[in-house]
């Protein structure tokens, strides 16, 4: 079916990024079939459905480069405590995590994602088998990796047997046209160089992008100096598994030769600002990772870690943190972090050629923000009304692949009151929150100093 959306401000983020300011964009099936401006629309254009944007911003879907959807329970839990992975995190996840909290967890993050204007998402965490079957059910497009840890998941009945799951795993969505199933080794201190190499040897056999975290820990830098007198992407450069397919999520802490060799060999980054920024990690190199030329996209992290899962959030706390840090105001103008929000992510998932910008013969992802509410007025500049004004909640319509998911600010095909029951239940029939209550009051205040 042909899909004409007439009366919007378009922002295409193409190499010109050009815009439209009274636009039309015509879909045809799953592909963006023509874009312009509204006087330029053929008379004898046909089409089968007509959305009025009424004025509303229509831009690429945006990127989620790094997050673990699974860990939609623990979202709010123990935030303000220090070491709150092993203090809360990991006990629960090991006594509640199943795959049908898994599978839940997964259905209500992507609604969370799609009524934010998320339309693709790279996650690592564990029954991704399940996650994935998630997102398909509900017409996302994702990168989905099983993660691999030196010790037993509650996945698997031995370390590092998330390797032998993501064997498994990847194969079955080979050629699907919205789902890449990949492998997601936890970090370099957490797998053997053995597993590391092959799990970079499986992203090689699929040809698909992989992710750990890199260069997160104040520890783990410490760690490989002392242990090695080298960085973590020094020793991943010697044991050869830097690549352009390797996602390198965090990056905080790097040094100029670790950007050299992150420049050398392609590898991508995934930046979390707000995971970063809450958790009191720090503030990534970015605009030195940027000038060296190297790609880089936006994360949520973890709804654990960084609570929510759109880019809005992260696009405003960018901005405010990479310009205090650097005392430049004038640093990351608003055009260029919408542009991080959606072909820098596309870039860093190898996706650049379908998704991250409104072009004839690319994938139909995109959404519309309404200017209508009371936070969307006046508007200047539309980009900086996406960075400094707009919210999640002006999120109107979302189409992915041609699709609309989302239809006036409510899914389409889904209820939210009945994901979030769904997986209400399952958080009950686990006894999450009462370990989780329990768990909690074992910790003191003095606990969080």
């Amino acid at each position: 079916m042909r899909t004409l959306i007439k009366n919007a401000w378009i922002l295409t983020i193409n190499e010109k990024m050009e815009q439209f300011q009274n636009g039309y964009l015509l879909v045809d099936g799953e592909k963006i079939a023509e874009v312009g401006e509204m006087n330029s629309l053929p008379k004898e254009t046909t089409y089968g459905k007509c959305i009025d944007a009424n004025g509303a911003i229509l831009l690429p879907g945006m990127v989620n480069t790094h997050t673990h959807i699974g860990m939609i329970p623990f979202r709010s839990l123990g935030d303000d405590y220090p070491d709150r992975l092993h203090r809360f995190l990991f006990p629960l996840e090991n006594e509640c995590m199943n795959e049908q909290l898994a599978y839940t967890s997964g259905r209500y993050a992507i609604a969370e994602m799609q009524l934010a204007g998320v339309t693709t998402f790279f996650d690592m965490y564990y029954f991704e088998e399940q996650l994935a079957i998630a997102a398909e059910e509900m017409h996302t497009r994702a990168i989905l990796a099983e993660t691999v840890l030196d010790s037993i998941t509650v996945d698997v009945p031995e370390p590092m047997g998330g390797l032998q799951y993501a064997e498994r795993f990847m194969p079955k969505w080979q050629g699907n046209p919205r789902i890449q199933a990949s492998v997601a080794p936890h970090a370099p201190y957490t797998n053997t160089i053995e597993v590391l190499q092959q799990a970079d040897s499986l992203s090689r056999k699929y040809d698909v992008p992989w992710m750990m975290h890199v260069s997160e820990m104040v520890f783990e830098m410490n760690k490989y100096r002392e242990e090695r007198n080298q960085t973590p992407i020094e020793f991943l450069e010697e044991i050869g598994v830097l690549s352009p397919r390797l996602v390198a999520a965090h990056c905080i802490h790097l040094s100029d030769h670790d950007i050299e060799l992150l420049k050398k060999y392609d590898v991508k980054v995934a930046h979390c600002i707000g995971a970063n920024t809450k958790s009191a990690k720090g503030v990534a190199r970015v605009r030195d990772l940027l000038s060296a030329g190297i790609a880089v996209g936006l994360g949520t992290d973890g709804p654990s870690s960084g609570n929510t899962l759109d880019l809005f959030s992260q696009m405003r706390l960018f901005a405010n943190f990479h310009k205090t840090y650097l005392q430049d105001r004038s640093a990351f103008p608003a055009e260029k972090i919408v542009q991080l929000a959606t072909m820098g992510g596309a870039q860093v998932l190898g996706l650049e050629e379908q998704i991250g910008s409104i072009e004839v013969g690319k994938q139909a992802d995109f959404i519309l923000v309404e200017t209508d509410s009371v936070n969307m007025f006046p508007i200047f500049d539309p980009y900086s009304a996406l960075v400094y004004s707009a919210n999640a909640s002006n999120v109107r319509d979302v189409f992915i692949g041609g699709k609309q998911v989302v239809a006036e600010k409510k899914l389409v095909g889904f209820n939210l009151a009945e994901l979030r029951s769904e997986l209400s239940g399952a958080m009950e029939l686990c006894g999450f929150n009462r370990k989780a209550l329990k768990s909690m009051e074992g910790n003191s205040d003095s606990g969080k100093r």
